[in-house]
């Protein structure tokens, strides 16, 4: 997916709905309309862009995004920049000289830090305040439409300060963006803006990701400040407690599988072996041997006849038995 994240927005502009048409023909799938704000920031911070678009001819896959672009001046915004970010999708900060874009490096908070490459700034780019805001998740912003249609100084300008941002980012967290002020005449392919940023010092690599994964970092980025916790939690379930009859209808299927399952002793006793009515527990098996044994026992010491006739009869078979065989 391809992104351009710098489509400028007018309340007037008639050739809008044009450029986003071309835009997609030439293979964007993700655009953000930005909407300026110079000096300070105004009592109304509801985003005048409308969502969604009331244009029919926008095409339906491509996905249109609201940014705004805040130039810092000497009267800085404050505590309204976070108020300020919830109403649009990404926060662009535009610094004029050197102690602003080393506030929009540091301390304040923003998405893409954006600036105006057709003016000679008085001071150097440097690596390390570059650096510092690429690792706070900021990206820097390359715009190439006035290198390409701009006068003669403005695109010395632009590929003097561009290969100057790419020589001390080391290309690294650097996005390309249109900023097309001639509606779709400014706009260029997103492999013929990589080839252009090629030639200012960009390596390929770099450009493809400048119009693909790192735009892609500063939409998610942005949506996660919105909607979570520092950037890090995103609500996405609240955790309430289930309904109890949820779980009284799990136990009560338990309890039913425990008592379909009949203990052995039960099924002993169901067999055959009756339970007493007073309440007493069943004999075992051997303990019905046992008595038994004790009761033959107990007949034969009373009546030792018995036991002798019992045994001559036994001893007068076994040679009947023998003579048969």
């Amino acid at each position: 997916m391809f992104y351009d994240l710098n489509v400028p927005w007018l309340p007037e502009d008639q050739n809008l709905t044009r450029t986003l048409a071309f835009l997609h023909e030439l293979g964007y799938n993700v655009v953000a309309l930005n909407h300026s704000i110079a000096g300070q920031l105004p009592k109304d911070l509801t985003c005048p862009i409308p969502n969604p678009l009331p244009a029919r001819d926008i095409p339906s896959k491509l996905t249109v995004l609201r940014r705004v672009t805040l130039t810092l001046t000497e009267t800085l915004p404050g505590t309204r920049l976070a108020a300020l970010a919830q109403e649009y999708d990404i926060l662009a900060l535009r610094p004029i000289d050197e102690r602003t874009l080393q506030l929009a490096c540091s301390s304040l908070d923003c998405d893409i830090i954006s600036l105006d490459l057709t003016q000679r700034f008085a001071f150097f780019f440097k690596h390390k305040m570059l650096g510092e805001a690429l690792r706070s998740g900021k990206r820097i912003e390359i715009n190439y439409s006035q290198g390409l249609l701009g006068d003669a100084q403005a695109r010395r300008n632009v590929i003097s300060n561009a290969t100057q941002l790419i020589s001390k980012s080391r290309g690294r967290g650097v996005i390309l963006c249109s900023e097309t002020k001639a509606g779709a005449t400014g706009c260029r392919g997103p492999w013929d803006a990589i080839n252009l940023a090629a030639v200012w010092g960009l390596s390929q690599e770099r450009g493809h990701e400048g119009m693909s994964k790192e735009a892609r970092s500063v939409v998610v980025s942005a949506k996660l400040k919105r909607t979570g916790y520092r950037g890090v939690i995103d609500v996405v379930y609240g955790g309430e407690k289930p309904p109890p009859a949820v779980k009284e209808s799990a136990l009560n299927d338990k309890g039913k599988r425990k008592n379909g399952q009949k203990r052995k002793a039960d099924a002993i006793s169901s067999e055959g072996n009756a339970i007493p009515s007073g309440g007493e527990k069943p004999l075992s098996n051997r303990q019905r041997k046992k008595l038994a044994l004790q009761a033959r026992l107990a007949a034969s010491e009373s009546d030792p006849s018995e036991a002798r006739s019992s045994g001559a009869q036994a001893s007068a078979a076994k040679p009947n038995s023998d003579g048969d065989t």
